[in-house]
């Protein structure tokens, strides 16, 4: 990975073999960011979402292998309780055209994810929400 920031904008490449989700930490922490918003595409042969069942307040996963492009990665980084959070969610494409996707657990790259992190003055934590089983954005 490398990434280059530009006052409150960071680009960043995502090299094969990478772990999103891992890297996305590691510039948050080494840019000590605790507000921002998350848009990327790319490459990936590995990866599972996952889609929440809402009256059973549980995450169900899907794991994909094969050639898949990133049509969509969208995302924040909060924090919650002063710890980096991530909430991410990735949609990708098969040889066919299917799109798969839901809140990122995991996505191995392939060749390439190109991200944009535009970083916000200021802070929101999270809450945890009992209705709901959701760590929410409280102000």
């Amino acid at each position: 990975m490398e990434y280059k920031r530009f006052d409150n904008v960071i680009f960043v490449r995502i090299d094969k073999g990478e772990e999103i989700l891992e890297k996305v930490k590691e510039v948050a922490m080494n840019e000590k960011i605790k507000l921002a918003h998350i848009s990327a595409l790319g490459a990936t042969d590995d990866f599972t979402v996952g889609v929440l069942k809402i009256d059973e307040k549980k995450y169900i996963s899907n794991t994909f292998k094969g050639d898949f492009e990133i049509v969509s990665l969208t995302g924040t980084i909060t924090t919650m309780n002063d710890e980096f959070y991530a909430h991410l969610h990735m949609s990708a494409g098969d040889k066919e055209g299917k799109v798969f996707g839901g809140h990122l657990n995991r996505a191995q790259i392939s060749a390439t994810c190109e991200m944009v992190i535009n970083v916000c003055d200021g802070k929101v934590e999270r809450k945890f929400d009992d209705k709901t089983g959701l760590n929410l954005f409280s102000f």
